[in-house]
């Protein structure tokens, strides 16, 4: 299986140059650390900053540089800061190319369920209504079960909708899997993975081709 580490370099690969990529809170804001570094990327931030760049090293953090999860980041050269609503003027007029978010749940239909569990109190929705009413191409990067080993590729999400039927791409820690109108799409399987064992893991209709190549990362 794969590591957050893993997932996330493998969504580096949908990365192309020349991209404006918004990344979410969790496992997608890792994806800054494994871009190639022959393209041009521009990571931007619904707390106001574009151009962002890896992780810093211990010792370099800056506290006044975070991304929208609060996390210390670095920044490229030409990198800006603008407030919030410039940065949703951005998503929501649609200049962002990609939008990598984590789920807890998602729907075969390509529905996203990420921001509330009923009875759990939370700070708000943050961005991410905004992100996947504006964004055309939605990559997910999640766990494919729970802590209990429940599938969170469900027919129907159970959880508050975040968005209805935008997720394009879900890479987890078993496989890559596109949403098509029949279903989960299987392309690849994560090393060591077979066919078999995300097929037990995915509650919601998985379409398996012929051949279902490694990840390669």
């Amino acid at each position: 299986m794969l590591d957050k580490n893993g997932i996330a370099k493998r969504i580096a690969q949908e990365v192309q140059d020349g991209y404006y990529v918004n990344l979410g809170i969790g496992i997608p804001t890792l994806v800054a650390n494994f871009v190639r570094e022959d393209i041009g990327v521009e990571f931007q931030s619904e707390n106001g900053i574009l151009g962002m760049g890896p992780f810093p090293l211990e010792g370099d953090e800056d506290a006044d540089l975070i991304n929208a999860g609060k996390q210390t980041i670095t920044t490229l050269p030409g990198a800006a800061f603008f407030d919030s609503a410039m940065s949703f003027g951005m998503i929501r007029a649609q200049k962002v190319n990609l939008t990598i978010l984590g789920a807890m749940e998602v729907a075969q239909n390509g529905d996203i369920a990420n921001w509330k569990i009923p009875g759990v109190m939370v700070k708000g929705m943050g961005g991410a209504m905004d992100l996947v009413a504006s964004a055309d191409n939605i990559i997910v990067a999640m766990m494919h079960t729970n802590k209990k080993g429940d599938s969170k590729l469900l027919k129907r999400c159970t959880l508050p909708l975040t968005g209805v039927g935008c997720v394009k791409k879900i890479v987890t820690n078993l496989a890559v899997l596109e949403v098509t109108p029949e279903g989960f799409k299987l392309l690849e399987r994560a090393p060591g993975v077979s066919v078999q064992n995300i097929q037990a893991a995915t509650e919601g209709q998985l379409i398996i081709p012929p051949v279902v190549p490694e990840i390669s990362i």
